[in-house]
């Protein structure tokens, strides 16, 4: 097993200097304020494919030798390094075939046969297209191009870090997710090497916390609980590469749910209007919900790994996020058929300054006869306490809810 070096990082940086650009770092104020930390956000979103996945698939590309492009080349990916080999494929002149779970968001798959790959959907999660991939390269000969188990792969994740450390002075802690352990192999790597204090958080998605189970176990296990909005680290059994780096470089692994991720997705749009996709925004959920707490002055960087989310998926995400922040309720009760019966319950709203996105209206109930209505309510509310404050309200005046 080869030993992933800070010299191969710089070297990766060389190599993939013209294709990749410098991402920017960004003060998150109020996390800042919130935690009484410095924290900054590292915008992987804003790389080239949408995703910090184009530094190690292009230098590994650019390592092949004449004979592995020649026989084109076959990947697995849960959308992200699958869009890097794609255009590093196609810079190259070289034939790509990759392989995503058929959960993959569509914007991930429609930009992968946009950058002229042929694509092959198999599973629900990165492991099941893994093996789809292993068969088909049996049967044709590819080059196999692993997403976080090569050395080439991990180097080239690796500089992020360099380019962290270049951004801000005394950097403290990086918080950076985990899947199957590629760029945290990398950062930890470059990071440790440069500045041996530092501290290395990951994060992983409670569905999926296959690399901190394997820890704590002392050797790779498989985990998967559920299916997960982190697509993108979706990954049941890591490396054994990315394990063997990790047990001796990182200090810690939170695993977030996934009302977390999505508030932190939530939160990163609109407060830093920044794109995320779930996998990128799990290093800002573990800060956001309190179960990574950072030193008072402590200089924290979290990496947003990527912003490649489908639309729709992006709808239902802030739709979760704004109900589970209490910004966003929807009760039933019911009221007098007749006009102006729903009139009683509006000016309440009215007049606790409650916003009425949807009202639907039946008069068939089992429970209640024929003088009354049910009526469903969407409303827009300001927080958790406006929330109970209407609910209480709307009780007093003598109706029945139920959520």
């Amino acid at each position: 097993m080869k030993k992933v070096t800070l010299d191969m990082i710089k070297e990766a940086r060389e190599t993939i200097k013209d294709v990749i650009k410098e991402t920017p770092l960004l003060e998150s104020v109020k996390m800042s304020e919130k935690t009484g930390a410095n924290i900054f956000l590292k915008c992987e979103n804003l790389q080239k494919t949408g995703s910090f996945k184009i530094r190690g698939a292009c230098n590994k590309i650019a390592n092949l030798t004449d004979e592995e492009k020649a026989k084109g080349v076959i990947a697995s990916s849960a959308g992200n390094h699958a869009q890097g080999v794609a255009l590093g494929a196609k810079m190259n002149g070289i034939k790509a075939t990759i392989v995503m779970p058929s959960t993959a968001p569509l914007a991930k798959v429609t930009a992968t046969k946009g950058y002229g790959a042929e694509v092959v959907l198999a599973g629900l999660v990165y492991d099941d297209a893994y093996a789809k991939a292993i068969e088909i390269q049996k049967e044709t000969g590819a080059t196999f191009l692993h997403p976080f188990n090569d050395e080439y792969v991990i180097a080239g994740q690796g500089t992020i870090s360099l380019e962290i450390l270049e951004q801000l002075e005394n950097v403290d802690t990086i918080v950076c997710p985990i899947g199957g352990g590629g760029i945290i192999s990398g950062v930890a790597t470059a990071a440790k090497a440069l500045k041996p204090s530092i501290k290395i958080v990951g994060v992983q998605t409670s569905n999926i916390p296959s690399m901190k189970e394997s820890l704590e176990k002392g050797e790779v296990t498989s985990a998967f609980k559920d299916v997960t909005i982190a697509d993108g680290i979706a990954v049941k059994t890591p490396g054994d590469l990315t394990f063997s780096i990790i047990k001796d470089l990182i200090d810690e692994i939170i695993v977030v749910d996934e009302d977390e991720i999505a508030q932190a997705m939530l939160f990163l749009l609109e407060n830093q209007k920044v794109t995320s996709e779930g996998s990128g925004a799990v290093s800002t959920a573990a800060i956001w919900s309190g179960k990574y707490i950072p030193k008072k002055d402590e200089n924290v960087v979290c990496i947003i790994s990527g912003g490649n989310i489908d639309i729709n998926t992006l709808y239902r995400v802030i739709d979760t996020g704004l109900v589970k922040c209490g910004r966003r309720y929807t009760f039933r009760t019911h009221i007098v058929d007749r006009p102006g019966g729903l009139s009683e319950v509006t000016r309440i709203l009215t007049d606790l300054n409650a916003n009425i996105l949807s009202a639907n209206m039946s008069k068939l109930s089992s429970k209640h006869g024929l003088g009354s209505q049910a009526v469903e309510l969407t409303i827009e509310t300001f927080d958790e306490k406006h929330k109970e404050e209407i609910r209480d309200s709307i009780i007093k005046a003598g109706f029945e809810i139920s959520d």
